[in-house]
Parts: structure tokens; sequence; C-alpha cells
């Protein structure tokens, strides 16, 4: 999973020559902060750059997961038609929440959520993200609280937003509801693509998930059957019992395998597939974002089409009206123009995001589905070879 970091973070490092300009983060020591449901995770967040903008080579502040929550909701409402980042989901049970995987599993989602808007072209350029990486512990607390609007939302309810834009979306593609709509094959295309894509990951991961499940049942049943072969063996004689006590610490070291390899399976498979499911809910919300935006477009130049008729109406009949009547004429043909202009801008976006989107994808898989072979391959011979070594003993057990 540090491989897929690399990949989805800064192609530069800090040891790169001064002339090229690199934005490296890293989210780092991750420390429990407080009791009760007032309990929190905090992490220390490593920025090292040359950017000019930024305070300095090097920049170590602390955050919490609400501080992610900032950058993200920020980043989604400044920067329409780009594809933001997505964050790991809060854990639904309490009794996980500071468990150290997931812990672990939180702290490598925000490291790549991270990385992956320090490395967008255009992301990296955000104000917000150079507050989010610098601005004192002090200062981000004093932002979130003073945010208005969609920024003041609590995250369950932006989440809910997010849930909502996409369930209006799917209504589109769906049938179930005809809003104004663009006609455009490509954008059809797309949206066919994203609705797809968001089913065939679903499903991996949860095969992955079967999988963890799996390696760490057979590694437990593993552990129970070394400690009753143990047992056994003490109970017979000088021959019988050493293959009994080799049977068994044989299976307690295989089952010790099993469940580090469920662990790295977890880290480098499952969690990768999860991260994807969650980018294709931003795309989806990026959807939602580009048909409000044409809609409002398409409503824009409706009313400025009723407006022209009604000042021409008004010109014809030299009504005292007419300068007013032009006045919101002009007034909503330059509403009109910025809305066509918004909407234009979103396009070419997404155009652009969905390839990067893409290649990205292309990567990131393979390097997850090459970890996955390679995984299962050294299990199987660790586990082949494992039993291969106990054999001359147990036939020599056996011809006695």
């Amino acid at each position: 999973m540090e491989q897929q970091r690399s990949l989805s973070g800064s192609s530069q490092s800090p040891r790169s020559p001064s002339s090229q300009p690199y934005l490296s983060v890293s989210v780092t020591d991750p420390v429990k902060l407080g009791n009760g449901v007032q309990a929190y995770i905090s992490y220390r967040v490593i920025t090292k750059t040359n950017f000019p903008e930024y305070q300095g080579p090097e920049k170590i502040v602390i955050r919490r997961y609400s501080d992610f929550i900032w950058l993200r909701d920020r980043l989604f409402e400044r920067y329409k038609g780009i594809f933001i980042p997505p964050l790991p989901e809060k854990s639904a049970v309490e009794k996980f929440r500071f468990s150290a995987e997931f812990i672990e599993m939180r702290r490598q989602a925000l490291d790549i959520f991270v990385n992956r808007i320090a490395s967008h072209n255009l992301l990296q350029q955000s104000e917000d993200l150079r507050t989010f990486l610098q601005a004192d512990e002090e200062t981000m607390e004093r932002l979130r609280s003073h945010e208005t609007g969609i920024f003041k939302k609590k995250p369950a309810d932006l989440m809910q937003m997010f849930k909502d834009v996409q369930s209006k979306v799917s209504d589109v593609v769906l049938g179930k509801e005809k809003p104004v709509e663009e006609s455009n094959p490509e954008y059809e295309k797309l949206k066919q693509y994203v609705f797809e894509l968001e089913n065939h990951l679903a499903e991996a991961q949860k095969h992955a998930y079967r999988l963890v499940k799996r390696h760490r049942e057979l590694g437990q049943s593993l552990s129970d059957f070394g400690k009753a072969a143990k047992l056994l063996g003490a109970c017979e004689g000088q021959v019988l019992g050493k293959a009994f006590s080799d049977l068994g610490a044989k299976s307690e070291a295989l089952s010790a395998k099993l469940q580090k390899e469920a662990h790295q399976l977890l880290m480098s498979f499952e969690e990768p597939l999860k991260d994807y499911v969650r980018a294709v809910q931003s795309i989806k919300a990026t959807i939602g974002e580009r048909a409000n935006a044409f809609r409002q477009q398409c409503e824009l130049a409706e009313t400025m089409k009723l407006k022209e008729i009604n000042l021409d109406k008004l010109m014809l009949t030299r009504s005292d009206r007419v300068g007013e009547a032009e006045h919101e004429y002009k007034e909503l043909k330059a509403a009109s123009e910025e809305a066509t202009r918004r909407f234009e801008t979103i396009v070419q976006l997404m155009n652009e995001e969905i390839v990067r989107f893409q290649e990205q994808k292309t990567q990131d898989m393979g390097i997850s589905f090459h970890e996955f072979a390679k995984g299962q391959a050294r299990l199987a011979n660790s586990v082949a070879d494992a039993w291969r070594s106990l054999l001359p003993k147990l036939e020599a057990c056996s011809s006695v």
C-alpha cells in the first residue's frame, strides 16, 4: 500500500533537485486524545516542499479527522468539475473506533487523501490546502467553527447531502425523474460507465472482504487445532507425543502466517478497492453538480427569453417601465452568460478528470491485484513447505 501512496501522491520527493517543484505530505503518529464520547484521534501531518508560497521547506502540524473533513468540504465547494478525493468513512461501531487496525487503516486512507490533493495540478494550488498544512490548531478550530452555509453542516449532514445528490443522479439515469437534462452521447456514456464501475468495484470489494474473513477464520481454526494437538501430544508416548507436538507447533506457526497475510490482504487489496468505491461516489457528486449547472443554465436562458419578449412588448407600447425592464434583462443576460461559462468549465474539467482518474485507477488496481497474487503465492508456498516438512516425522510415527 505504501507503493500505492507514492503513485497517488506527489511525483517529487524532498530529495528532488531544488529546481524541480515538489509537495510531499505524510500523515503519521496517530494518538488517541480525550475520553468517552469526546475521544478522538490526532495525527501528525508533515509537509515537505519547495513551493515559494509555503512558509518553509518543512512544516509539522497536528490534525484530527474533522480537519480533513473541513478541507474536503472546502475543495468540493470551490472546485466544481474536479473529482475531490474521498475520505474514509467513520466507524459505525463504537468498539472498533479505536482498534489498532482501524486506526492504521484510517491513517493510511487520510495519507492517500491528502497526497492525492497535493499531487493534483489544480488542487495543490488551493489556499485551503496551504491553510490545512500550515495553520496552528487554534486557527483550524476557529475555521471549523466559523464556517457558514455548506461548510456549517455536520459531517453526517454533508454525507446525507452527497447521498441526496447521488440519489437524484441515479433517478435521472434510471429514468425515475425527468428534469431538464443535457442530451450528450458522451455524457450518457460517462454516466453509464460510472454506475457500472461502482457496481463492479462494490462486488469486488465484497468478495475481498470475504477473502480476508476466510483467512482470519482459517488462521484461528489452525491456532485452536494446534493447541489441541499439543495437549493430545502431552498425553501420548515419546514418539507419538513428539509428532503431535510438532504438528501443533506447525499449525500455530501457520496460523500466525495466515493472520499476517489476512492483514496484508486487508491493507493492500480490500482497502484500495473500498477507496475506489468511495472515489466513484465523489465522481457521482460531481455529476450531480454538472446536472445542477446545466439546469441552472437552461432555466436562466428560458427566463431571459421571456424577459426579452416582455421587453419587446414594453418598447412597442412605449411603456414607462422600459428602462427598468432593460436593466433587468441586462442583469439576467450577464447571469445567464456566467451560468453558461460555469457549466462549460465543469464539462471541460470533468473530461480532463475522467482521463486522469482512469489512468490512476489502472495503476492503483494493477498494484493491488499484483500484491494480492504475490501474497497468495507466498502464502501457498509457506503452507506447502510447512506441511511438507512434517511428512517424514509423521510417516516415521505411522510406521512404528
